[in-house]
């Protein structure tokens, strides 16, 4: 029980030289993003924002696999109704519906070992989460092996058992990702984009609304492109997120910060496997 309380208040004082650093409400997210934790994350919110210490930008330190578009557009709900900005920190990993999270953010924080992931949300068909690219990718290919002729027997019984509400929950998901990461991409990420900077014939000159939302549409066509990135896990560090025209904070440009992130981040998750947890927040009003 000493030990316990011990590290509960490392962290807890870690916690809030973040929150100094930062000069932002910090919280810590660790965990799929699914329906039930929704409650929890919205109350853990709204206590943030009841103290008299509450601040106008809140920081998200997000750990998570992914789990549900339609509840990560949910979070950006309650996040955007309490502040005005939001930051992101992925120490480790963001992937799916958390990379989706993070595009929501005026600011992502990375390091060169972080890792987001392809933007392919994810369904239930009644046993499990699926992939809803990976699904529909794979009705794509037996469709063009059936208009050139070369379905074999055994796919042709595969396509045929296809469940067409699964299906069309596969195409809902896709859509309703793309949508809300170009929105979120427009309205946040790149409200500060007033110039541009890396296009040589471009360079100094306005930023258009058109040109937001064509870079936009831009980064969630590659994040969204599963052929591109063949897996549902493939880790996305922050070189190709850069290449793909993304501004990312590394974080290690910040020798303070890194060794704050690190040494917070590291510690937590580990108390977090220790206890096997399957999820977990923290913040300075809840542990």
């Amino acid at each position: 029980m000493i030990f316990e309380n011990t590290i509960k208040d490392i962290l807890s004082k870690e916690l809030l030289r973040l929150e100094n650093k930062f000069k932002a409400d910090v919280v810590f997210y660790f965990g799929e993003i699914r329906p039930e934790l929704l409650r929890i994350f919205r109350d853990l919110i709204e206590d943030l924002k009841k103290d008299k210490k509450s601040k106008k930008a809140l920081v998200i330190i997000l750990n998570t696999p992914g789990g549900s578009a339609d509840v990560a557009e949910k979070m950006v709900d309650i996040t955007r109704k309490h502040y005005g900005e939001v930051y992101f920190v992925v120490p480790d990993i963001a992937m799916s519906a958390g990379t989706l999270f993070c595009m929501s953010g005026d600011k992502i924080y990375m390091d060169y070992s972080s890792s987001l992931g392809p933007v392919d949300p994810q369904v239930w068909n009644g046993k499990q989460w699926v992939p809803a690219l990976g699904y529909l990718n794979k009705v794509e290919e037996f469709l063009n092996k059936e208009r050139e002729g070369k379905l074999t027997r055994a796919e042709f019984l595969m396509l045929q058992n296809q469940d067409l509400a699964i299906l069309s929950q596969c195409e809902q998901a896709k859509n309703l990702t793309e949508t809300l990461l170009k929105k979120w991409l427009v309205e946040y990420k790149f409200k500060d984009w007033d110039k541009h900077r890396t296009n040589p014939a471009k360079k100094g000159k306005p930023v258009t609304g058109d040109e937001k939302v064509a870079r936009a549409a831009e980064i969630a066509a590659n994040l969204g492109d599963n052929k591109k990135w063949h897996t549902h896990s493939r880790m996305i560090g922050i070189k190709s997120l850069r290449e793909l025209r993304l501004d990312i904070e590394d974080f290690s440009d910040d020798p303070a910060l890194h060794l704050l992130i690190r040494s917070y981040n590291d510690l937590l998750t580990e108390y977090i496997a220790r206890n096997n947890y399957t999820f977990f927040f923290h913040s300075r009003k809840f542990f």
